[in-house]
């Protein structure tokens, strides 16, 4: 008897830490269109795509502006504070605590990150929305990150480049959330009255509010390949309207094809296509050879 524990309570657990030590974890991702394993190193070297499959996986905003700017160099602008919590808003927790974890998990002030630097050359502000900040959700904190991205660029004289990442509006700030919507069109309006380009990228997935208002107002729509772009989402229409909808609804081919996004580019294309459409649009000089 004492044999016996002496292997299960001494060697049996060196065994299990043994192991443990030695398996690394989230050391493979799964694709998850073709279920193919994938080395993660392998993914975050081709910018979240997935090399078999080209499937975009969503990608954080601190990655999204290294792979924008020269050199992964840009200055980070300072936001606005706003109120944390207007409505002392509660369901399973209070909306406080979701902020708290919410910051620690992406180690961001809020969904949106603005940014100024030079992409191959050219000035530009841009703007990301972070979907692993509670889905990218509009608030009020991200309403002003948003509007100050496009202050940003008309006191810098530079086009505005958004990446739009959100399930909509924040339940938890109520009318205050929803009063992004105009506040933001207006910011835009701005942009449009100081003749500067506003180009919008729509990722996976761009749905609500957030498409009602800013990310479908630019002058130019680029789309990630099979991104989710629309208000309501397909579960949501197909019980509306009691009918089945067709294949690739709502995704970025099907959008462009249907004229609701200008044009579908590949991750890796991205930097270079704003690049020569901000020179377009700004007549800028072209590119150096």
């Amino acid at each position: 008897m004492e044999t016996m524990n002496w292997i299960s309570n001494v060697v049996r657990p060196k065994i299990r830490s043994f192991l443990k030590r030695d398996t690394p974890q989230n050391l493979w991702i799964k694709c998850p269109e073709s279920g193919q394993l994938v080395f993660s190193k392998d993914v975050e070297a081709n910018l979240n795509v997935i090399p078999g499959s080209d499937y975009h996986m969503r990608l954080a905003a601190v990655p999204r502006l290294k792979s924008m700017f020269d050199d992964g160099v840009y200055e980070e602008i300072a936001l606005p504070e706003v109120p944390l919590d207007p409505l002392k808003f509660r369901d399973e927790k209070r909306y406080v605590d979701r902020l708290r974890d919410a910051k620690t998990k992406t180690q961001l002030i809020d969904a949106v990150k603005i940014a100024t630097g030079k992409v191959e050359g050219v000035n530009l502000t841009i703007g990301v929305q972070d979907f692993d900040f509670m889905g990218g959700s509009l608030g009020m904190a991200a309403g002003e990150a948003v509007i100050k991205g496009m202050e940003t660029a008309i006191q810098k004289k530079t086009p505005f480049v958004l990446f739009a990442s959100s399930g909509g509006a924040r339940m938890q700030e109520g009318m205050f959330s929803l009063m992004q919507m105009p506040r933001t069109t207006v910011a835009v309006r701005c942009l449009r009255d100081a003749r500067l380009p506003y180009i919008v990228v729509l990722t996976n997935p761009t749905t609500g509010g957030v498409t009602a208002s800013y990310a479908m107002l630019g002058d130019i729509h680029i789309a990630e390949p099979g991104a989710l772009i629309g208000f309501a989402g397909p579960r949501v229409i197909e019980q509306t309207i009691r009918e089945k909808l067709p294949e690739g609804f709502q995704r970025s081919e099907f959008l462009k094809a249907h004229g609701m996004v200008d044009m579908v580019v590949h991750r890796h294309e991205l930097k270079a296509t704003i690049a020569r459409l901000c020179r377009t649009l700004t007549n800028a000089p072209k590119k150096a050879a």
